[in-house]
């Protein structure tokens, strides 16, 4: 693989807390990333927001869902700042971006700047979502990837792959190897949501879900082995 994708949640940058922010999964996380890029693999990174913000409780308490999505976006803003600057302290280039621009604090977003930094080695950190209220992180990530033309969406989660339902939950759970974007849809499984899903199907993008707690994980993904779930166009199933 050329160019990556990788989309981590809020909650991958808390860690045991469950809140705020760990520094030393920042500091694993750069290790990783810094792997990759000595492979000569260029890296771009969507992140959530929910280690910091949760809309859910105020949206029952009756917070306008535009206002918590402007406020989600703007935690991922806070991510993206502690992540440039733990990647920038084990000294790995990266940039931060935002689809919602702050002067002085994240320059905005485009495909030229983000191309632009990722050809020159540094990684690409893109923040605030899409811009626009009721689009997930997911939708985003899925969005830039086709965008900047990676070769793989990749998502960090909780565990393994992609189960047939919640393996927490639910020990007789199966985990898949592979599945085609129409089994996603078919069998509703709980991957990523249906835009997210769709946009990847339409643009015959691969995504591989996978174990975030895996430190060896992302290494091996970019050498080609089979990590996780991998998730592609029925017609690029033999591929």
């Amino acid at each position: 693989m050329q160019r990556i994708l990788l989309k981590l949640s809020g909650e991958a940058l808390a860690g045991e807390a469950g809140f705020g922010i760990d520094p030393q999964i920042l500091a694993r996380l750069s290790g990783e990333l810094g792997a990759c890029q000595q492979a000569g693999v260029e890296i771009a990174v969507v992140l959530g927001g929910g280690n910091l913000f949760r809309g859910a409780a105020l949206a029952e308490a009756g917070l306008d869902r535009v206002i918590g999505d402007h406020m989600g976006m703007l935690a991922t803003c806070m991510n993206a700042l502690a992540f440039q600057d733990s990647l920038e302290r084990h000294s790995i280039g990266a940039q931060a971006f935002s689809a919602i621009p702050m002067d002085g604090v994240l320059p905005g977003y485009s495909v030229h700047a983000a191309t632009a930094a990722l050809e020159r080695g540094d990684v690409a950190i893109l923040a605030g979502g899409t811009g626009n209220p009721f689009f997930t992180t997911d939708t985003a990530a899925c969005l830039r990837g086709i965008e900047l033309k990676v070769d793989r969406v990749l998502k960090a989660t909780k565990v393994d792959g992609v189960y047939s339902a919640d393996p927490m939950v639910d020990p007789t759970a199966t985990r898949f190897d592979t599945l085609t974007y129409e089994d996603v849809l078919t069998q509703n499984l709980t991957v990523m949501d249906l835009t997210a899903i769709c946009l990847c199907r339409d643009s015959n993008m691969p995504l591989v879900v996978f174990d975030m707690f895996d430190a060896t994980a992302l290494t091996r993904i970019i050498r080609g082995e089979k990590v996780g779930t991998e998730i592609r166009a029925h017609d690029d199933m033999h591929a």
